[in-house]
């Protein structure tokens, strides 16, 4: 069967079964999808939490909240380990507040601009927390509350307490939260400027999981094993609230660790699992030899985003777990996913990100808004139901990213005739040498096809006839042997001499954000190359 029409008869499939299925526009609707006795939220080694169990924990939490003056749209940092309360807290304060989920890394400072910035009412830590966060919670008069878990209970039931002594004024807007009030509030990264805060409503986070569920064709019988930092969009909305969206059972880990993920696969038996490309590399490196572990999996598929997944890690991923491996587009300002490739019979591209799954996707002029045809280089936009209203309290980002009711990502990409979306890059990341435009992502392909390189980055560094120059770090696989000038050798073979990077590091280990991610923007600078 060609390609295109199995493309049709998949998305023509995914049209009658999205009939079937409400779209909730608040969390609470959302996990009613999960019938009483299904487990909703499960823990490595622990009884799972019921879906009815976890409907009546964000009535009672609500009820909590509201008894201590906080209500719909007060704001709520959450700063709690990786877990299944982590995950069952987000979905009961989303539910009645606007939650903020912050890094449990941060420094005490950071805390304090964190919690400054978005106006926090309150912050949600565990009982007995040492987290700097609480300090800096008190510094700003912020109320502390605590979440408090029982012996023995199952994976994500939890109490909300607060200090006693103190009396707290009745909430202005109490019970559950509508449509239109905000769900989650999250800063974007923030690599080259101030971070921008961006609010995301409960429309829009209900869009999103709907959007992702019907990617996935996610049942009631699926099981997510969950390795993503829950203070990360991706982990919030494709491991947790598509799962719930489906009826279905998120297992939720400690956090990511490579060297237990085999463990954690062969006990929860999940049918898939969703992570960022450093994370797929590294479970690829520790699982050789662990294959004897895969022998009563389940898994149906794997999935991919937040970054550019190289085609060799793709290929690798299917080689060893024998399922197909999805990657999607996606970004905080859309609820995360815009595009996806889709599972079989649907069409898959490696080295695309595939089609529109959920907002409409188009390509527009970087010199003027107008949008591009097919074929053309430009910068990709995005709008629908799961796309966020604007950034809070900046006028002027909102000026320059949203043009003609399209939000601009920021990225650079083209798109096939049949929709398939390839990105050439982040525009900011785009490496401008002396006039000529160079895209990372093409030189990072040629770096992975060096037999000896596991992991490669290509970046900016300065120079001071051309403005910038290209350099990459890369690091090799084990017992494998090559130098800078092997490497260099190898990328002229197949770039055009400009691309070539200048400048190969090779180190141990390449510098990485706080969910993962590889960061170009700053890398020079941390690798030793600013001056």
């Amino acid at each position: 069967m060609p390609l295109l029409e199995a493309y049709r008869l998949y998305k023509k499939s995914c049209r009658r079964r999205k009939q079937t299925l409400s779209n909730p526009n608040t969390i609470l609707a959302l996990i009613e999808a999960g019938a009483d006795s299904n487990p909703a939220i499960a823990g490595i080694d622990r009884a799972p939490f019921l879906y009815a169990d976890l409907r009546q924990q964000v009535t009672q939490t609500a009820a909590t909240l509201n008894g201590l003056g906080i209500g719909r749209n007060d704001r709520v940092a959450i700063v709690l380990p990786n877990g299944p309360e982590m995950a069952a807290a987000f979905v009961c304060l989303a539910a009645c507040t606007t939650t903020a989920p912050l890094n449990p890394a941060y420094t005490r400072d950071e805390y304090e601009f964190y919690l400054s910035d978005l106006g926090a009412r309150a912050l949600l830590v565990e009982k007995g927390s040492d987290s700097a966060a609480v300090d800096a919670a008190k510094s700003l008069g912020i109320q502390v509350l605590y979440l408090d878990v029982a012996n023995d209970a199952p994976a994500g039931a939890f109490s909300v307490t607060a200090s006693e002594g103190n009396d707290y004024p009745a909430a202005e807007r109490t019970g559950l939260a509508g449509p239109d009030d905000i769900a989650l509030i999250l800063h974007t990264s923030g690599t080259t400027s101030r971070p921008k805060i961006v609010p995301l409503s409960q429309r829009n986070l209900c869009a999103s999981a709907a959007n992702i569920r019907e990617t996935l064709v996610l049942e009631s019988a699926d099981i997510c094993l969950n390795i993503m930092p829950l203070f990360h969009i991706h982990g919030l909305m494709a491991a947790i609230l598509a799962t719930l969206a489906s009826g279905a059972s998120v297992c939720c880990t400690p956090g990511f660790n490579a060297h237990r993920f085999f463990r954690w696969f062969k006990a929860v038996r999940p049918t898939w699992y969703t992570a960022v490309p450093t994370m797929h590399q590294a479970i690829l490196l520790v699982g050789a030899g662990k294959e004897h572990l895969l022998e009563t999996s389940r898994l149906r598929f794997i999935r991919s985003s937040s970054s550019s997944l190289p085609p060799q890690v793709l290929a690798e991923l299917e080689d060893m777990f024998d399922v197909p491996v999805v990657e999607a587009y996606a970004m905080t300002e859309a609820a995360h996913q815009m595009t996806s490739n889709q599972l079989p019979p649907g069409v898959r591209k490696p080295g695309t990100v595939g089609c529109a799954a959920g907002p409409e996707v188009a390509i527009m002029s970087e010199a003027e808004p107008a949008l591009l045809k097919q074929g053309k280089t430009g910068e990709v936009v995005i709008r629908g139901p799961n796309v966020t209203a604007g950034y809070e309290n900046n006028p002027a980002a909102n000026e320059e990213c949203f043009v003609d009711g399209w939000f601009r990502t920021g990225d650079q990409g083209v798109m096939d005739e049949a929709g398939y979306l390839t990105i050439t890059g982040r525009l900011k990341e785009i490496i401008n040498r002396g006039g000529e435009k160079i895209s990372p992502r093409e030189v990072d392909d040629v770096l992975m096809d060096h037999p000896a390189v596991q992991q490669g980055v290509t970046f900016a560094m300065p120079h001071k006839m051309l403005g910038e120059e290209v350099a990459a770090a890369v690091v090799l696989n084990d017992g494998q042997d090559a130098d800078e000038a092997d490497i260099r050798k190898f990328a002229a073979e197949h770039l055009a001499g400009f691309k070539v990077p200048r400048k190969v590091l090779i180190i141990d280990e390449i510098p990485k954000g706080a969910t993962g991610k590889l960061q170009r923007i700053g890398l020079a600078e941390k690798l030793g190359l600013g001056a």
